[in-house]
């Protein structure tokens, strides 16, 4: 079976960056896929000597989706050097091209669906280019960092750093909802078969915290992964990142129980949310399109999400801050949401993801011409 596309040449050029102690920048998206993936390739390049210039997850509310103007002003001190996107960089176009502009070499390891065509980096990983021959196109970002890093280690690798990357990898698939099937049934599998013996600090204090409470294994994955999925961002980092990265014990207790705390409040956030929605939306409606200045921007997938496990169609659901709409998508397997965002990109600033679950970006005063491009997307759907 073919490898992924530019797999090796990937592994080349960070090899290369490596032994000329080039300056490396990771960059990803800040929720759980896109932390253990950076946390993959982080660990992976700092075991083979390598030099880690910034670790930098991007704030969807306030930047934007993946890289933007404002993440590339921040890191231009960081140039030249290597610029890694994972979970993110399909969709910007643009900014890839501003970025070599700045001195970086881009890599992008994305796993989200190509946009028509792929922006200019230097090397792009993602199995759902058409030129891509690898057979399985369903690998969470997370999933294609831990092949990137396999290469890259090859007979370097330890067998705890392995495991070790295989539990993250794991638990990013897991978070990010991809099929358990086929790799992703092998990296899960061999992921939480160790997950009881993990020697990950960040990790260990959860499986603690809630084997007291006699909870499986499953349940407690989705605990970390619940609690993990959303949190609070400083400095362009994210809390769900330092626990995992952090080696200090009491700190990591502390931090955990604060992110246990958080979720709490936030699941509480999200229930009243979707009351609130449901309390307006019509169930014999055809898809729900729903949000405001209420709705804050970072619970837009988990109210979406919580939304379709109930009523099974299309849902729409956005944040309104500063004129602009930014909002998430959840649809059934029979459509594709990244096909109806497509169908209106007219309206949009940004969008893109997978075709179950995906993300959009609009100008306030489009949200209605927005609505009626996606009423008439599902009433052609019908026709046809």
């Amino acid at each position: 079976m073919s490898g992924i596309k530019n797999l090796k040449k990937a592994s080349e050029r960070i090899k290369k960056a490596i032994n000329n102690k080039e300056s490396i920048v990771l960059f990803s998206d800040a929720d759980l896929d896109g932390v253990t993936s950076l946390i993959i390739l982080e660990e992976t390049i700092k075991n083979l000597g390598g030099k880690i210039s910034f670790c930098y997850f991007f704030n969807r509310g306030k930047e934007g989706n993946g890289l933007t103007e404002i993440a590339l002003d921040f890191l231009k001190k960081y140039s030249p050097g290597l610029l890694i996107l994972s979970d993110c960089g399909v969709g910007n176009f643009k900014e890839v091209e501003m970025a070599q502009k700045l001195g970086f070499e881009v890599i992008i390891v994305d796993h989200h669906l190509i946009l028509g065509k792929i922006p200019k980096a230097e090397i792009v990983i993602d199995s759902k280019q058409k030129t891509d021959k690898y057979a399985f196109k369903f690998l969470a970002a997370c999933g294609v960092c831990f092949k990137l890093s396999q290469e890259l280690l090859k007979n370097k690798k330890s067998f705890a750093l392995e495991q070790s990357l295989l539990e993250l990898a794991a638990i990013g698939t897991i978070s990010d909802k991809m099929p358990l099937e086929e790799d992703n049934k092998v990296l899960v599998e061999q992921g939480l078969a160790h997950l009881p013996f993990t020697l990950r600090p960040g990790l260990k204090v959860f499986l603690k915290i809630f084997e007291q409470e006699k909870y499986s294994l499953n349940e407690i994955v989705q605990k970390i992964i619940s609690i993990s999925q959303i949190t609070e961002m400083k400095n362009h980092s994210t809390e769900s990142y330092k626990l995992l990265t952090c080696a200090k014990d009491k700190k990591i207790e502390k931090i955990a129980k604060k992110l246990i705390e958080k979720s709490l409040n936030r699941l509480d956030i999200i229930k009243q949310c979707v009351q609130k929605i449901e309390q307006k939306i019509s169930f014999d409606d055809v898809f729900v399109f729903e949000g405001g200045e209420d709705v804050p921007v970072d619970y837009t997938g988990s109210i979406a999400s919580r939304l379709f496990a109930k009523l099974q169609k299309p849902i729409f659901i956005f944040s309104v801050k500063n004129n602009r709409a930014r909002g998430s998508v959840r649809a059934p397997k029979t459509i594709n949401s990244v096909d109806a965002l497509n169908h209106c990109s007219f309206c949009l600033e940004d969008f893109g993801g997978h075709a179950p679950a995906s993300g959009f970006c609009l100008k306030k005063e489009f949200l209605e011409k927005f609505k009626t491009c996606i009423e008439e997307y599902f009433l052609n759907l019908d026709k046809d």
